[in-house]
């Protein structure tokens, strides 16, 4: 049960990354990420530990990605 709830957490931090990324240079918004994710609350907990590894940038309700972010996007590893 605690490893489905890791894997849960883990793919809204992709959904919500993945988007910022692809919107990037505009800015989107917590509530219209968890409008397109479907996440509700999730959403919030997948922003604030995408900030607290230096992948986001919140500001009140926006958020962006990092310079960091950006640039491991462009190397296309993944």
């Amino acid at each position: 049960m605690h490893d489905q709830g890791i894997r849960e957490d883990a793919r809204t931090q992709r959904a919500v990354l993945s988007l910022v990324l692809d919107a990037h240079p505009k800015r989107l918004t917590i509530p219209d990420l968890a409008r397109q994710i479907d996440a509700g609350d999730a959403v919030e907990v997948a922003v604030r530990e995408l900030v607290g590894v230096g992948l986001l940038e919140c500001g009140g309700i926006s958020v962006k990605p990092t310079t960091a972010a950006v640039h491991f996007d462009s190397l296309e590893l993944l």
